[in-house]
């Protein structure tokens, strides 16, 4: 057990449609309904979002015994979940779209929950824990005195990401980081005092994000604050004094910013669990949050696109492209060397598979890996390498290439999504403009540091 969720849960309902008519009775439109989704909200969220990278997850929570609770059971699938009684309805916030915009919401047993108990088993999931994200909803289960007690004592063993809520309880001291957005950072510095009779102590500085998370560090005695900024990306403040590091995010065209903030803190916790300082940590999870949000959100991740039909097999992969245009899917595109298939390069694939209806790998040949890696590469011939690529649920085609770039490739492939690593930057990969060219875009899935083809070719020459 590597990664384990603590927090609220709640079922987020979406209903989709067409509106056309305003209603006879009153001047509101009238949606006519296409689909209903339910998924996990809440730290079910996150849980899923890892589950869907591939990682080994658990999720501590509480659960109702209500019809909705049941829904939420199933919208949890592949995740180990782990739960006591909640004492409470389930919350449950309902979604009203019409062409892609949104009505209206309606929440449902939203109100204050009490503080519910806590059982041995919740106890002992988290102890088996290697990372921890705390995804606090405000529903009260933080506030549980034990929880917060263990949480405490693992706190100086293994990572712990806590992402905050104002309606919840302050992180316990010595978490590895806290991820409020800038709008929760301003309620919580109010509630610490720092900013009293309609101003800051600090002078006008209460609109830099790096003072707020400053004062929020003192307050709370975490390591690191983590502020995010939307579009502007987030600010990192330590505890070890030096100054806040400004953090980018990539430009990203964003529908729907829900699952953002969950996205961010489930990347951290990933990534200080491979190794990573904090300052890279934050780099590659304000990436990867913009990348998730680019690649549709939550949507995405909910599963709400029909997969196409395609009528029978189809394993070339220009043929396949083709085929899923004329249905009206998403051709997904990735590429690379591929020498020696480890777990990143297997959780890297999987994501990519999950964003569209068909992924094709754009393969570097043999003389185009010897170029680009040096005359003892490939270890494995792109024979083998397109039959192992192959073999992977999540691979539909192959395309060997023997130039030193996709470029050609792409050309003729023409895919609605680009797809690279965490740790590139879309805007300064030369595949951009061109897949942009015709209306695709490029964006990224998370990056695994600690697995590389090159350590394992390090690792087999020294044992021969």
């Amino acid at each position: 057990m590597r990664i384990v969720v603590v927090g609220d849960v709640l079922l987020d309902v979406d209903i989709a449609g067409h509106a056309t008519r305003l209603c006879p009775d009153a001047p509101v439109p009238v949606v006519d309904v296409g689909s209903v989704q339910r998924r996990a909200g809440g730290a079910g969220l996150v849980a899923k979002m890892l589950a869907a990278d591939g990682h080994h997850v658990t999720l501590v929570t509480v659960l109702s015994d209500d019809d909705s609770a049941s829904h939420l059971e199933r919208a949890l699938e592949g995740v180990t979940v782990i739960a006591g009684p909640s004492g409470a309805p389930t919350p449950v916030k309902t979604r009203v779209r019409a062409d892609g915009h949104p009505v209206v919401r309606f929440d449902e047993g939203c109100e204050p929950a009490p503080v519910p108990a806590v059982t041995e088993p919740m106890l002992h999931a988290l102890e088996q824990a290697k990372a921890i994200v705390v995804a606090d909803y405000g529903r009260g289960l933080t506030a549980a005195p034990e929880l917060r007690m263990l949480l405490e004592s693992l706190a100086s063993q293994i990572p712990i990401v806590w992402d905050p809520h104002p309606a919840g309880t302050e992180p316990v001291p010595g978490v590895e980081a806290v991820t409020p957005n800038l709008s929760e950072a301003r309620k919580f510095s109010v509630l610490a005092g720092e900013f009293r009779g309609g101003g800051p102590k600090g002078g006008d500085r209460s609109e830099d994000p790096g003072y707020i998370a400053a004062a929020l560090l003192r307050n709370w005695h975490s390591k690191a604050v983590l502020v995010t900024l939307g579009a502007r990306g987030a600010v990192l403040v330590r505890d070890d004094g030096r100054p806040a590091l400004t953090v980018p995010a990539p430009a990203t065209s964003v529908s729907d910013p829900c699952g953002a903030g969950d996205r961010l803190a489930a990347s951290l916790a990933v990534h200080l669990l491979d190794g990573l300082n904090v300052d890279d940590s934050a780099v590659l999870a304000v990436r990867e949050a913009a990348a998730f949000l680019g690649a549709g959100g939550v949507a995405n991740l909910a599963g709400e696109r029909e997969p196409v039909k395609l009528h029978g097999s189809v394993t070339d992969a220009l043929a396949l492209a083709r085929n899923v245009h004329a249905a009206g899917g998403t051709v997904v595109a990735t590429g690379g060397c591929f020498d020696l298939l480890h777990a990143g390069h297997i959780r890297a694939l999987a994501a990519a598979r999950r964003l569209g209806d068909c992924l094709i790998v754009c393969l570097n040949s043999d003389e185009s890996v010897r170029r680009i890696k040096g005359e003892h590469r490939p270890i494995i011939s792109q024979e083998d390498r397109t039959e192992m690529l192959l073999a992977l649920e999540y691979v539909d085609a192959v395309m060997v290439f023997d130039e030193d770039t996709p470029e050609v490739c792409l050309g003729q492939l023409r895919p609605d999504l680009w797809v690279k690593g965490g740790d590139y930057d879309v805007t300064e990969l030369p595949e951009t403009a061109i897949v942009e060219g015709w209306g695709g875009r490029c964006t990224t899935v998370p990056y695994h540091p600690a697995r590389s083809t090159s350590n394992l070719a390090e690792a087999l020459l020294k044992v021969g």
